[in-house]
């Protein structure tokens, strides 16, 4: 194949990392911007959700599709209760401390990883997808006669794969709406001004606390239901999107969400990109290389609010 399809290709694979990279990231900076709690066991979340949706398709049999959407309904809300529920009788009994909710979110991040262990077991299990027609795609150059279009051999995509860029793209439009056009919103973005102050005003901050760290639990079970039919659900898999989530987050400016999604796009898109042509151990190496450089000349990311 030649060089233009083949990065292409490797562009269409870095837009799916890129899409389920940027909801992971948007939950993890959700929390740390609301509640400034570094959340260790954000990884671990993504893993539930994706052994949560092999479960639940599994329990309902039938199409794909109907065990695949009871999933993607039914595991992002499982996780963010079960998250909310930890807010509620760990992080909140030892007053978001941010030293000791390390600590707290360590234990969970083990607690949840080896429960998992227990009653899942060690094996990698896919989901089948609801849809997954192969797209063969066009390519063009300039010849004889103009622009011709034709057929690479070999340059094709998936159906699913393209819906879970479309899909990550319409949830990350109505998490910016909720935050931004909604009353529950507008309470989360003034506890994360001042949470003093809000809860002078009489806003319920432990409760908005309990929310905010549910949602971004949800946000990456979310991320993970989209992609457990392209890899497959396993118990160690939260190292990676907890790894990247933590580098995008910085990059991003601490507490940005706009920051967030700018940022996955440039690591995930990246990542695709360099694995297919070099390594993924080199896209690995280049990424955290960024966060170093970042970390010395803009401190507080390319949207973060420089320190006063």
């Amino acid at each position: 194949m030649e060089f233009g399809p083949h990065l292409l290709l490797a562009i269409l694979e870095g837009a799916v990392g890129a899409s389920v990279l940027a909801l992971t990231a948007v939950g993890l900076g959700l929390v740390f911007g609301v509640m400034r709690v570094v959340n260790v066991a954000h990884g671990e979340f993504f893993m539930l959700g994706a052994v949560l949706a092999w479960w639940i398709a599994s329990v309902l049999g039938g199409h794909p599709a109907f065990g695949f959407l009871a999933a993607l309904v039914l595991a992002p809300v499982l996780v963010g209760g079960i998250a909310a529920a930890a807010d509620m009788t760990i992080l909140k009994r030892i007053d978001y401390d941010p030293e000791r909710t390390i600590v707290a979110t360590i234990g969970l991040l083990y607690i949840i990883q080896q429960v998992t262990l227990m009653t899942y077991g060690p094996d990698a299990r896919a989901v089948e997808p609801p849809f997954n027609h192969r797209l063969a795609i066009p390519w063009w150059e300039w010849g004889d006669g103009g622009l011709q279009m034709y057929w690479p051999w070999g340059l094709s995509t998936t159906s699913y794969k393209l819906f879970v860029i479309v899909a990550a793209v319409v949830i990350l439009l109505g998490v910016w709406l909720f935050l931004s056009r909604t009353r529950v919103g507008l309470v989360m973005r003034a506890t994360q001004m001042d949470g003093e102050m809000a809860q002078a005003f009489g806003i319920p901050v432990e409760k908005v606390y309990a929310l905010v760290f549910g949602l971004g639990a949800g946000l990456a079970a979310l991320a993970a239901v989209l992609i457990v039919p392209i890899s497959q659900a396993h118990y160690l898999m939260g190292g990676d999107p907890l790894l990247l989530s933590f580098i995008v987050v910085i990059i991003g400016g601490l507490g940005s969400l706009p920051g967030a999604v700018l940022a996955a796009l440039l690591i995930g898109m990246s990542d695709g990109i360099i694995s297919v042509f070099f390594s993924p151990t080199l896209a690995k190496i280049l990424a955290t290389l960024l966060v170093a450089l970042v970390l010395v000349f803009r401190p507080q990311g390319l949207f973060g609010a420089r320190a006063a």
